[in-house]
């Protein structure tokens, strides 16, 4: 399988989310090697979408000649795509969300209302064998009221995509976290493998993957002190 990997955080391969990201690949690959690439958004020149909707109407050519089409190549070429992304104010970084919103070449101005009574945009390349996943980690000790509008843009964008959210994702960088983070890495890459076998993730395990790692007040403690 060809996986393409969106790497959102400023910090590269220093993510924190690139740790469970890299956990769930390597699960992946207990049940067959993959062929794997990740594009750092942040060493890339992508500029803004103009909204001038010009490659939904020429076949996918934007206005703009920039970093772009080597990436919308990547995705074509792929069978999964792996948004991997630390939530900044709710959503994803501004990197990744200038590629993202880069993507309506691979649409078409035709609209097409769907099973659930919405209209989305025709494609206008075959990407019908791509499968999407998201991969986000957050710095509040839980998940309460944090995901919420990240997961959704995804599900909007990326029908049928699986989803793993980590809070307390900052202690994967903490060499003194490693009796809590690698018993979630392990967790997380048992996920890889799952998907690999099924494309699909059981609930359960990701209830266990998606939960503190440390009771909250502990973490919360620990970051409030730290800044001290």
């Amino acid at each position: 399988m060809k996986i393409l990997v969106l790497n959102g955080s400023p910090k590269k391969e220093k993510s924190d989310t690139m740790h469970i990201t890299n956990a769930f690949i390597d699960g992946m690959n207990e049940r067959a090697k993959n062929d794997v690439k990740v594009i750092c958004a942040v060493d890339k020149n992508i500029k803004h979408c103009n909204g001038c909707f010009t490659c939904m109407h020429n076949g996918g050519i934007c206005v703009h000649t920039d970093d772009m089409k080597e990436i919308l190549d990547e995705i074509i070429k792929s069978d999964l795509l792996i948004l991997s992304f630390p939530l900044y104010c709710y959503g994803m970084p501004a990197p990744l969300k200038a590629i993202v919103d880069r993507i309506l070449p691979l649409t078409s101005m035709q609209m097409e209302k769907t099973a659930d009574e919405r209209y989305v945009h025709s494609a206008q390349a075959d990407v019908s064998r791509l499968k999407f996943m998201m991969i986000c980690g957050c710095g509040f000790p839980n998940s309460k009221q944090n995901f919420e509008p990240a997961v959704l843009q995804f599900k909007l964008m990326f029908s049928g995509g699986k989803i793993i959210t980590v809070p307390e994702s900052p202690m994967f960088n903490a060499p003194e976290a490693i009796s809590v983070t690698q018993p979630r890495l392990a967790l997380i890459k048992r996920a890889g493998l799952e998907y690999a076998e099924s494309f699909d993730i059981s609930e359960s395990l990701l209830s266990e993957i998606c939960s503190p790692m440390i009771p909250e007040e502990v973490y919360a403690d620990i970051v409030n002190n730290s800044r001290k």
